[in-house]
């Protein structure tokens, strides 16, 4: 809390009270409060973002799952084509194509799952604690 203060010259100054190492000790808990509130914000919106990047992964995967089944299928219908002569090699090559985006659509989405731990989060937490240890120091003194 601060007051302002007319000088003798006209002048305004800012004057701060004394205060009582109890007031500090609240004033401390309440920013610690604050700090904690905070924390759990920013957990939250990282966690959401790392929840919508693995759905995303997840979307890549389940698709190219589908693709890969889907080539699996085309496949059957390939046997009797490779029956009939001549076009074996069409066939092969229309599973073949099928397989490979699949493969790559998997590929790509399991490369992009990530498990870990909120590493901003963490390191602001790391933060706050130090700053809180200085406080109650301050405070003590």
């Amino acid at each position: 809390m601060t007051y302002r203060v007319r000088a003798p010259g006209g002048e305004t100054e800012a004057v701060r009270p004394a205060v009582k190492s109890g007031d500090l000790a609240a004033e401390v808990v309440h920013d610690a409060q604050r700090l904690v509130s905070l924390e759990l914000a920013l957990a939250k919106q990282e966690l959401k973002d790392l929840a919508m990047a693995n759905a995303i992964a997840a979307g890549l995967v389940a698709a190219g799952a589908l693709v890969i089944l889907l080539g699996v299928l085309v496949a059957v219908p390939v046997l009797v084509v490779v029956l009939v002569p001549d076009h074996w090699i069409a066939a092969v090559v229309w599973v073949a194509a099928y397989l490979l985006v699949g493969a790559v659509a998997v590929l790509v989405g399991k490369s992009r799952f990530q498990v870990k731990l909120p590493g901003k989060t963490l390191a602001s937490l790391k933060e706050n604690k130090e700053w809180a240890v200085r406080q109650m120091r301050s405070t003590v003194r």
